[in-house]
């Protein structure tokens, strides 16, 4: 007897038409392009037109996965959207997106874990799956995170670029073992005790402003690195992998030294690893689909290829998922 396994069927992303290059930013405020890039490793980032909002990239993206999986939105029974950039505090942008794309049964919502929230949104997307609540379910991380930034502090306002990419999950019957095609195995943490170190500056119940985003970039940096080299043991101990097996590491596009030294830690070659950072900066939630969905498009990520995807956020929140594709 088979076992309920939730398979990747599709994935596509958009970015913004608007470019800002690092030459751009410096003209603007007191930074160089060599300054953020041996920092970062970010060389341009995609901007968000005015009036396009978080729901339009998120259905830009969410077409280009149901077109890149041969589905309509009709299939769809659910819809989950990870984003801290929400088009309104309610309803939902889920919401938004169903009726952008045309969905016209079954449920969506919204999952608010910064940079990790795409893994969280591709967990909660994957219980749907097995406990039979659903069948097949969009999972979308999507940002407008140039709405947020203090455009004058230039240690936040270079990091971070607007961006949105999705990803179909389907029931399918596995094995139940890791040669399966499917989501093996997730993990997930928070821990509350580190707001201070990157918050956003406001909010409906504190200054009734959306506020501006606040980092403690060191601090960041010190806490990412560790966490996430141990959480991606943890996820591939769970699913009875080792790091010799993996294909490919999709991590959050955060920072090139933080990939860099997660990379390490895990033991694998930055051949083995899609870096999108320098194109498309910090898309907090939509960074992890936005690589996936480039490498796959790309050719580099192949049915079959074993994916370690893993991020880090505000919270802190953090979280790794292990996916066959």
């Amino acid at each position: 007897m088979g076992q309920v396994r939730a398979r990747a069927i599709g994935c596509g992303h958009y970015l913004p038409e608007r470019v800002v290059t690092n030459e751009e930013l410096a003209r603007r405020i007191d930074t160089s392009d060599e300054w953020i890039r041996t920092r970062t490793g970010i060389r341009r980032r995609h901007i968000a037109a005015e009036g396009e909002k978080t729901s339009d990239l998120a259905i830009a993206a969410a077409r280009a996965a149901l077109a890149n999986a041969g589905l309509t939105a009709s299939s769809l029974d659910a819809l989950v959207v990870a984003t801290a950039t929400p088009d309104q505090t309610f309803p939902s942008t889920a919401t938004r997106v169903q009726y952008g794309i045309g969905m016209p049964n079954g449920f969506a919502f919204d999952i608010q874990a910064v940079c990790a929230g795409f893994i969280y949104a591709l967990a909660n997307a994957n219980g749907l799956i097995l406990s039979g609540q659903a069948k097949r379910v969009m999972v979308i991380g999507a940002e407008t995170f140039s709405r947020i930034l203090d455009w004058d502090d230039r240690s936040t306002c270079v990091l971070f670029g607007d961006g949105a990419g999705a990803v179909i999950l389907e029931a399918a019957e596995g094995t139940g073992t890791a040669a399966d095609r499917a989501v093996l195995a997730t993990c997930l943490h928070s821990d509350g005790a580190h707001n201070r170190i990157l918050y956003v500056s406001g909010g409906p119940s504190t200054t009734g402003l959306a506020g501006h985003l606040r980092m403690e970039g060191k601090e960041v940096f010190r806490h990412a690195v560790v966490k996430l080299a141990e959480v991606a043991e943890e996820v591939m101990a769970k699913a009875g992998v080792e790091g010799g097996e993996l294909d490919w590491m999709v991590p959050h596009q955060a920072n090139l030294r933080i990939i860099e030294s997660t990379a390490k830690k895990a033991g694998l070659p930055m051949s083995k690893v899609v870096v999108t950072v320098q194109d498309h900066g910090n898309t907090s939630a939509a960074s992890i689909p936005l690589a996936l969905s480039t490498a796959v498009a790309d050719g580099r990520i192949k049915p079959g290829h074993l994916l370690l995807m893993e991020g880090i956020g505000g919270g802190l929140a953090w979280g790794s998922a292990l996916l066959r594709w």
